[in-house]
């Protein structure tokens, strides 16, 4: 059913261009398309019905669910999980056969979690461990730890790297997990000794 190369696992009906890059021990699904010059490191896990355009650059033990589109100008960091459906823009002013666009490169930090049928414009930053809920709009960037939703995305309130709520008393947070944080400024949040 699957062909096995070298640690990585490559669906029969996946297409994997020459020259793109596919790291060690990543899945690559049914109807996945890897164009030439797309990056994808260790341990991802890329899902049937997906494509990754050839300046893409995925980190290590990145989840990418069905029917998600990467386009040029994409960068994701380690451990990022993108929801099934889940938009990117790169250019903010589109036209048909626009040969003077220009690329919006996005970065999806190390551990952020993109939602189901959200929509990401170009040209952002989703912050480390944030949370775009399903079907948010985001049109500015999602600061470390933060969780929006909506459309226009606005952020609802903290979570620790775990998931969970972060209740804030002055200043500090503790999560059942075991991890601590503090405010920063009023709009940044890091992880600190609990």
């Amino acid at each position: 059913m699957n062909k096995y190369d070298a640690a990585v696992l490559i669906h029969p009906q996946a297409l994997i261009d020459q020259h793109a890059k596919i790291g060690s021990g990543t899945r690559v699904w049914a109807f996945a398309h890897v164009l030439k010059g797309a990056e994808v490191g260790r341990d991802c896990n890329i899902c049937d019905h997906t494509f990754i355009e050839g300046k893409v650059r995925l980190g290590n033990r990145v989840t990418l669910k069905c029917g998600v589109f990467l386009w040029d100008g994409l960068i994701v960091e380690d451990d990022v999980f993108i929801g099934p459906a889940a938009v990117f823009v790169n250019d903010s002013r589109p036209r048909s056969r626009n040969v003077q666009w220009k690329c919006a490169a996005t970065l999806l930090r190390k551990g952020c979690s993109i939602g189901g049928n959200a929509t990401i414009l170009g040209g952002l930053t989703v912050g480390r461990f944030a949370m775009v809920g399903a079907g948010a709009v985001v049109t500015r960037d999602v600061a470390d730890f933060a969780l929006v939703a909506g459309n226009p995305a606005r952020f609802r309130r903290w979570l620790c790297r775990c998931g969970q709520n972060l209740d804030f008393r002055k200043n500090r947070a503790s999560c059942d997990c075991g991890r601590g944080y503090r405010f920063r400024s009023k709009t940044t949040v890091e992880e600190v000794e609990p």
